[in-house]
């Protein structure tokens, strides 16, 4: 079996955009060009005189964020300003503080990867602006709250009826 490099850029990012809890409606954060999810591990010497000349370490806590940054996108259909849903609701998560900014999310591989999670954070440091001639970009850090649920990926299960999503990459 010849063995091939996974993309980074296979990486979906949905916010629930629903005014209620009881059903999710999973808008994606479109036009991210980096993706990051990593763990942060709080850990405590567990060493003892019964094994001299060697510790050991226990993890007593972990931490998750996604790290992502793209360029902020809008609606060049539309008559007025319309920016992209996912962007939008994300920003203004980050200017609310305490259980207001809390979001849920989601993040899978669209590439049939069985890679997929859920749970809810809070958005921090949401920056914008940039340069004169930049695209103007985005970044923004997720802090988890709680355990991250693994979930079957929304990407290789179809829905009552039909195919799985075809997602599109470049936030497009």
């Amino acid at each position: 079996m010849a063995l091939r490099s996974m993309l980074a850029s296979d990486w979906t990012l949905e916010v629930n955009t629903a005014a209620t809890a009881t059903t999710p409606v999973w808008t994606p954060v479109r036009g991210l060009s980096s993706f990051s999810e990593s763990s942060d591990d709080n850990t405590e010497d567990d060493a003892t005189n019964d094994a001299p000349g060697w510790g050991s370490d226990v993890i007593t806590q972990r931490k998750w964020k996604i790290e992502a940054e793209g360029k902020r996108k809008r609606d060049t259909k539309a008559s007025t300003y319309t920016p992209d849903q996912g962007q939008e609701f994300i920003r203004k998560a980050a200017r609310k503080v305490g259980f207001e900014a809390d979001v849920h999310v989601r993040w899978y591989r669209r590439d049939g990867s069985p890679d997929a999670s859920e749970g809810y954070a809070q958005v921090s440091e949401f920056e914008k602006g940039g340069e004169t001639t930049d695209l103007e970009p985005f970044n923004f850090t997720l802090l988890g709250q709680g355990a991250p649920l693994e979930i079957t990926n929304p990407a290789t299960v179809p829905p009552a009826g039909g195919t799985a999503a075809a997602l599109t990459s470049g936030g497009k």
